[in-house]
């Protein structure tokens, strides 16, 4: 099955929102799956946490996490590298506590060095990381992200590597990579050869339960800018899906869209109608 997700509260949740709150209201809307947005900060409140996993088993929904975006695993500062890997961690042990399946992370910027030198820090610190998952994370996967800046750590083949190595699976962004290849991989045949390299790398049966975001995106040469609502962009977000449908690919598609639930839907709908 392939949940469609709203990345983070929509925007009708009633005041005062918060998690729960947003996780009624997209059941309401008929969205099955959401992604936390702990972008800024972990909270650490474990009751709270308790209380977002029992809503949304009840509801059914399916949870993701993104991670705070102050982490590089490639930073030669000690104190700022032991900060991003903290971060990491208590985004995951909290996702195991809330019942999330997978954290998204942007993993490193690069910072000028060759990308042989930054690949083996970050997967160092992931050692590091991962000696931690039997007590902290048991349940929870690491994914990090397709990014879109070429100044990031965040090609396809980068995270798969990384991620085999670990035993776990990235989270997949189509837009960073149109927005990184600076208007490339918009087409079915460019889909396709990443999910071919997915398969390749993590084996046919990882395409089972993909972590994904999805949006229309603004970009330069240098790559990404912002997002963008899906019919404000260049993405061919229908072929896209056709892809999906035609591949029967399972898992999370977090639709990261500003319009948040509108675009989700619209999502949503088309899927369901192919």
């Amino acid at each position: 099955m392939l949940r469609f997700a709203v990345a983070g509260t929509p925007l009708s949740t009633p005041k005062p929102g918060g998690t729960v709150e947003g996780l009624l209201r997209a059941k309401k809307l008929g969205i099955r799956a959401m992604e936390i947005e702990w972008v800024q900060n972990v909270p650490k409140n474990e009751e709270r946490m308790a209380e977002i996993r029992e809503t949304a088993e009840t509801l059914g929904i399916t949870l993701t996490v993104h991670a705070p975006y102050f982490v590089n695993l490639n930073t030669p500062d000690r104190a700022k590298l032991a900060a991003s890997k903290r971060r990491v961690l208590d985004a995951l042990a909290m996702a195991e506590l809330c019942g999330a399946s997978s954290v998204c992370v942007h993993a490193a910027f690069n910072l000028g060095l060759p990308p042989e030198k930054v690949l083996e820090n970050v997967r160092r610190a992931t050692e590091d990381i991962m000696r931690n998952k039997h007590a902290l994370f048991p349940h929870v996967n690491l994914a990090y992200e397709t990014m879109g800046k070429q100044t990031q750590f965040g090609t396809l083949e980068d995270v798969l590597k990384v991620s085999k190595e670990f035993g776990n699976y990235p989270c997949v962004d189509p837009a960073h990579m149109h927005a990184r290849e600076n208007g490339k991989v918009n087409s079915a045949e460019e889909w396709n050869d990443m999910f071919d390299l997915y398969a390749t790398h993590l084996g046919t049966g990882a395409l089972r339960h993909v972590h994904m975001h999805f949006s229309g995106i603004a970009y330069t040469a240098k790559g990404e800018r912002h997002h963008l609502p899906l019919q404000r962009s260049d993405a061919k977000w229908r072929d896209f899906l056709k892809v999906l449908k035609k591949r029967k690919i399972e898992g999370i598609l977090v639709c990261e869209s500003p319009l948040l639930e509108k675009d989700t839907l619209l999502m949503q709908d088309m899927y369901r109608k192919l």
